[in-house]
């Protein structure tokens, strides 16, 4: 391999520092951070002088560092999930390989002080080579980690010039094959460090919690002579290399504990943030502080809508601070080391961390794992690298408990040569990696997308053996007496993701399933605008790439500019740390004037919280106060009976109670106030009203103030024109329904497209009068098939509105469940102000409800729908009792289920919804389209994962369900 070039040579790079602790101390430093002069040349080998001190860079543009530079128009961001985006020959890349030269003149500080300097590129992708004044520095490889050179003797009084060549490709990039874009660049920060001769090199903080005592034990490994270690808070004042003993206050994520410190000596002083935990793997189960946790997490690319891979570090707090105000605990740092500022900020607000390795062979997968470097030993040497630069960098960290390997690397001797490394360098974490099924090398058992049944075999024990482990009983055995658990699962891909409620059930009833981490965390949209200035988020494709994977990048909780989406709420209410729910009785099983508080923290009591209830008719506040509940300890269940004034009885309308958990004071990352978890339950339900009859003229075809045309279809009420209602069965598809096995092996939307469901035909049977009611049969059913369903509306006069009771049987063999099944109709434009009194305020689906509350609740058409990147089906609200449109004079029409229906208004059609790729291909038209369903078939995760439970499906099974309309506000109201 010595005649390629050293950016396709497998190894990591050459001439770099040894790997080193991330740390700041009072030695002098200087940010070369700021505008960098650039060009971007179209392959690697251009020698034209570039990297001499004196080479005229005038016409060369500047450029940011850090930045990546497809992201400030120097070419395009490029999307793929697992393929390479160039032909696999490991470990050679193409000739047209992006390379990006950068220039940085600098003075060194008159101060500067004499003797060894490191200069630190925390970033860059993905290898590059390094001049300083005319002297050639090294190279390096391993995009997410650290390198530095020593260039104390190379730096000159006054000015200097630091000169960086940056190829998009090289032989790491067959080793960073993540799930994300290729954005080339230094995109992180670059610094000067002076690195006094009597200073710190490197330390490893062990500060270690007994749990059965209440004491800490702590000393700071050390090559610095005569390192000097001093914690004023637990009087700590020695040598740091001894084993120094105090009672302290262990470090959780539930309690972020940290002591002030300082490492010293004499050149050098090193400030410290210490805390005291202890991980460890007993009784099948991971623990801390001799405690078994729950995995609340998520995975977390690094990822700006602007600046791409660069993320400012208030991005950073924004993440982690919503993390915490949605009861996540815990971040696996998919699928690489996150930046060092990131890590500091978990450890200051409390997370669980598995830090994830740079690595990820994924590509190789579709040439069937030939040539995979995991497995051959010519690149041992950078899989090893990559490993002593992560441990090394980020082993100060009390917030991570695992190292990880990496991603979807298949296996092989490489990734067990890393576990055994740092198995031997940091004994105190345990060693995660997916990839290894048969658990040879690794110490928990980690699964992707494992369905639900899945989970509980494994919970129970009761999973098969491995194929490669079939015929060695003690590895089955070692597997079967790990933790489990899902790096990945509930893939949030758009609408989504359901079942999540199904999951935690599974995490909390057995102890060997210890929870998981979503996919993930953000949308990777990249920010563009239209011609006309109207902004949208680009994905896989929208750059012109030959080869690419649309939006399977936009998949997180949250959406590019970080606004929480509907997933996001739906799986802070799955998690949330304590359970509420209305006391039952043991005996009759009916619910008691009390409830019960569960608290489902890992360690701290409910001290934190203070808790309330609120009474509500039909959505209004009657009253409400505090709730006294005594702290309750972590695992523990407490009985809390209400006080009488929450009580009362209803002759009409129904009556919820709510109990709330908020902050009782400001935490670092919310504010007092902040809702953690809630519960709710009906005191009192109404009979339901009489129903009255209304005015019928067969002659004109009217009922009530509505007016049919001669096929029996409502075209007007209370004097405003609609159209319809008549039975739908579409919904504009998701990503759940786009992709993945989640029906018969196939995506559900290929199955109901080949049926045709999106272009039902109407077929109208027979319109008449009976008795006072308009009886309208049909069969609606779409063409080429036999497959149909017969549907009878009946019409009646409900006072000044109508009364629809709609009848459908399927007819055929169904091979499927349905989308949807409702009824259509369109309304003026106007009436654009929605309240509805149902579950809200969010959008719900059969098996994404958990977070949704009964209440009245008030909108404008526009607020309720959720503008996932790719468009979709969206806004949705369940259970309604009844809704109304309304326009600015208060004018429009009142719907009302019999109990209830789901309800969506939206100023485009589903087709138009179906067919948009971009939020800004929804252009309103002059009506708004509503539904008012019987029923959807629920969502699932099968973009990456599991389809729609059974109990959530849809199925083609006859119906009958009523709504009633009428008009409000109108001159015949």
């Amino acid at each position: 391999m010595s005649a390629l070039p050293y950016y396709e040579q497998p190894t990591p790079g050459a001439r770099r520092c040894r790997p080193r602790a991330a740390f700041g101390s009072d030695a002098a430093s200087l940010s070369l951070d700021g505008d960098w002069k650039f060009r971007l040349l179209p392959r690697a080998d251009v020698a034209d002088g570039f990297e001499k001190a004196a080479f005229d860079d005038t016409s060369w543009t500047e450029l940011p560092v850090p930045s990546s530079w497809p992201m400030h128009g120097h070419g395009l961001p490029a999307y793929t999930n697992d393929r390479f985006p160039f032909p696999v020959d490991p470990p050679r890349v193409p000739t047209e390989n992006p390379t990006g030269d950068h220039r940085r003149e600098f003075d060194l500080p008159p101060d500067w002080p004499d003797g060894p300097t490191s200069l630190r590129f925390e970033g860059v992708d993905s290898c590059f080579k390094v001049w300083l004044n005319d002297q050639p520095l090294g190279h390096g490889k391993g995009s997410r980690l650290p390198t530095e050179f020593e260039v104390g003797n190379r730096l000159r009084p006054g000015r200097n010039v630091l000169v960086v060549r940056v190829h998009q490709w090289s032989s790491g990039s067959y080793l960073e094959d993540q799930d994300m874009w290729w954005l080339p660049g230094i995109f992180r920060e670059v610094t000067l460090l002076a690195r006094p001769v009597d200073g710190v090199r490197d330390f490893f903080v062990h500060a270690d919690y007994d749990h059965t005592t209440g004491r800490g034990a702590l000393r700071v490994e050390t090559d610095a002579a005569d390192a000097w270690l001093t914690v004023p808070e637990l009087a700590i004042d020695g040598p740091a290399t001894h084993e120094h003993t105090a009672d302290v206050e262990p470090w959780s994520a539930e309690s972020p504990r940290l002591y002030d410190g300082v490492l010293a000596t004499p050149g050098e002083r090193v400030p410290l943030r210490i805390g005291f935990r202890t991980v460890s793997i007993a009784d099948d189960q991971l623990r801390v502080n001799g405690r078994p946790i729950l995995l609340r997490g998520v995975n977390r690319h690094e990822f700006h809508p602007d600046l791409g891979r660069v993320v400012p570090v208030e991005a950073m707090r924004t993440d982690l601070e919503l993390m915490k105000r949605h009861n996540v605990n815990a971040v696996r740092t998919s699928h690489y080391p996150p930046h060092p500022a990131f890590l500091d900020l978990c450890d200051e607000l409390g997370l669980w961390v598995v830090d994830e390795c740079d690595v990820e062979t994924h590509g190789f997968g579709e040439v069937d794992w030939r040539a995979n470097p995991s497995d051959d030993l010519q690149w041992r040497g950078a899989f090893l690298d990559r490993m002593r630069r992560m441990v090394e960098r980020d082993k100060n960290h009390p917030s991570i408990i695992m190292w990880s390997l990496g991603n979807e690397s298949h296996t092989g001797r490489n990734l067990a040569a890393m576990a055994d490394w740092a198995r031997e360098r940091d004994p105190g974490r345990p060693i995660h990696y997916e990839g290894d099924q048969t658990c040879r090398y690794v110490d928990v058992f980690s699964r992707m997308y494992a369905s639900h049944a899945e989970v509980e075999a494994i919970g129970m024990r009761a999973e098969p053996p491995h194929s490669d482990a079939a015929d060695d009983p003690e590895l089955d055995a070692r597997r079967r007496s790990m933790p489990f658990i899902l790096c990945e699962y509930g893939h949030a891909m758009g609408n989504g993701p359901g079942g999540l409620a199904e999951y935690q059930a599974l995490f909390e009833a057995y102890p060997r399933c210890q929870g998981g981490f979503i996919w993930e965390w953000q949308d990777h949209g990249i920010r563009q605008r239209t011609a006309d200035g109207r902004e949208f988020f680009a994905y896989g494709g929208d750059f012109g790439e030959e080869l690419h994977d649309g939006n399977f990048v936009i998949d997180g909780l949250v959406f590019p500019d970080r606004v929480p989406s509907p997933g996001l709420i739906e799986f802070g209410k799955v998690i949330e740390p304590v359970r509420i729910v209305p006391a039952v009785d043991a005996d009759t099983a009916a619910v008691t004037a009390a409830v019960t508080i569960a608290n489902r923290h890992d360690f701290v009591d409910t001290s934190h919280l203070a808790f309330s209830w609120l009474l509500q008719h039909d959505g209004v506040t009657v009253a409400s106060d505090g709730l006294d509940v005594p702290p309750i300890a972590a695992g523990e269940t407490v009985r809390v009976a209400l006080p009488e004034s929450s009580r009362r009885a209803s002759d009409t309308g129904e009556l919820w109670l709510t109990v709330r958990a908020v902050l009782a004071a400001d935490q670092p990352w919310a504010p007092a106030g902040h809702e953690v978890a809630w519960g709710q339950v009906q005191v009192a339900r109404a009979t339901p009203a009489a129903v009255v009859g209304g005015p019928v003229d067969v002659t004109r075809r009217t009922l009530g103030s509505g007016t049919f045309d001669a096929d029996g279809r409502l075209t007007s009420l209370g004097g405003l024109d609609v159209v319809g209602p008549r039975l739908d069965v579409w919904r504009a598809l998701t990503d759940n329904d786009l992709r993945g096995a989640g029906f018969s092996d196939r995506p559900l939307g290929d199955v109901w497209r080949e049926i045709g469901l999106h272009r039902m035909s109407h077929r109208i049977d027979d319109v008449s009068f009976v008795g006072t009611e308009l009886v309208v049969r049909t069969r609606v059913a779409p063409a080429a098939t036999d497959l149909g369903i017969t549907t009878t509306y009946r019409w009646a006069a409900e006072g000044d509105g109508v009364r629809l009771t709609v009848e459908a049987v399927p007819e055929g063999r169904w091979p499927c469940p349905l989308p949807r099944l409702g009824l259509r109709m369109a309304v003026p434009a106007e009436l654009d102000r929605v309240t509805w009194f149902g579950l809200g305020p969010g959008e719900a689906y059969a098996d994404t409800r958990l977070a949704a509350r009964v209440g009245r609740f008030h909108h404008d058409v526009d607020q309720l729908q959720t503008p996932y990147i790719f468009p979709q089906e969206n806004g949705n609200r369940a259970e309604v009792r009844w809704a109304t449109l309304l326009d600015a004079a208060g004018t429009g029409l009142r719907f009302t289920g019999s109990p209830t229906f789901d309800f969506t208004a939206r100023r485009w059609t589903s087709e138009a919804l179906d067919t948009a790729r971009h939020t800004t291909d929804l252009v309103p038209d002059n009506r708004i389209h509503v539904n008012l369903d019987h029923a959807q078939q629920g969502i699932g995760s099968a973009a990456c994962g599991p389809g729609v439970l059974p109990q959530y499906q849809l199925d083609a099974k006859p119906v009958t369900f009523t709504v009633t309309l009428h008009p409000v506000g109108s001159p015949t109201a």
